[in-house]
């Protein structure tokens, strides 16, 4: 069952109780990068491990995203910053303990592509927020195998 989180705003990923951050280079310049981020969402499956399915909702300032886990997420876009940030915050999920989280997508240009750094800023209780950082490792490996992906998907673009 879904429940609804707390609506956190740009300033969480600042302040979160819980801030994981992980970075990776890809080759292609942060247009590209933005627009497989913020203009095909419904790509997102094709590259980031662990997304089933993912769809653009309210013409572009919401999301859906099913994991292949089964978790579910209805988001709400903060931040749609052509090639520079893209940021959402989770509105309900099926996830339990979770009392709010915001993933928030900076790109900055590099001699030979982009950096692109990923913050995942949740809160929950004490249990939660510690699952979470044991976690931390295992989020940093599909992120970076999930950069490499995007990274190839769109060499091939």
């Amino acid at each position: 069952m879904a429940r609804r989180l707390r609506p956190v705003e740009l300033a969480f990923v600042e302040s979160a109780p819980l801030r994981l951050v992980f970075a990776a280079e890809v080759a292609a310049p942060p247009e590209a990068v933005y627009a497989a981020l913020a203009d095909d969402v419904a790509g997102w499956s094709r590259w980031f491990t662990g997304v089933a399915r993912s769809a653009s909702t309210h013409g572009g300032k919401g999301r859906e995203v099913h994991l292949t886990g089964g978790t579910r997420f209805t988001e709400t876009v903060l931040a749609a910053e052509p090639d520079v940030r893209y940021a959402y915050r989770v509105d309900t999920t099926n996830t339990p303990g979770l009392h709010a989280l915001l993933e928030d997508w900076r790109l900055t240009p590099t001699d030979g592509g982009t950096r692109l750094r990923w913050t995942f800023a949740a809160d929950g209780p004490a249990p939660f927020r510690f699952l979470l950082t044991l976690a931390r490792p295992g989020l940093g490996r599909a992120f970076r195998k999930s950069a490499r992906a995007l990274d190839r998907r769109l060499a091939k673009a």
